[in-house]
């Protein structure tokens, strides 16, 4: 089981979303925890590294925990993607890894991951994507 943890961010009834150097698919920002690594600590470091912006830790909220089989990875392998809504401090910029990072909609879903796709139709079901 791959273990990440993502930001959400909501903007018009859109997601924010980032495609990988080397990716053929957008991700939400975040990541893999490193050892000891609490949610709140592994959202925080992934996001400034990805976007180069300071997440508020008083302001994550988790949103819920979704499963689904691994991008790229053999059959059977699955990640868990826990997800956070939280404020931040600056404007997200690509960085790091991040090739690439755009603002989709619903429209938008057959170009995210398989477990993307689940949060993409959670949202949707809310009206909180359009």
């Amino acid at each position: 089981m791959v273990d990440k943890v993502a930001w959400i961010r909501l903007e018009d009834r859109r997601v924010l979303s980032a495609r990988t150097r080397g990716r053929d698919v957008f991700y939400f920002p975040g990541g893999k925890r490193e050892a000891g690594e609490s949610d709140l600590q592994t959202l925080v470091r992934e996001i400034r590294e990805e976007l180069a912006v300071d997440v508020v830790p008083d302001t994550a909220r988790h949103l819920g925990t979704f499963e689904a089989q691994a991008h790229g990875r053999p059959a059977g392998d699955l990640v868990r993607l826990t997800c956070y809504t939280a404020e931040v401090v600056g404007t997200p910029t690509a960085s790091a890894e991040i090739e690439e990072i755009a603002m989709l909609s619903y429209a938008d879903r057959e170009r995210v991951s398989a477990v993307d796709k689940i949060v993409f139709d959670r949202l949707h079901e809310q009206d909180l994507l359009a």
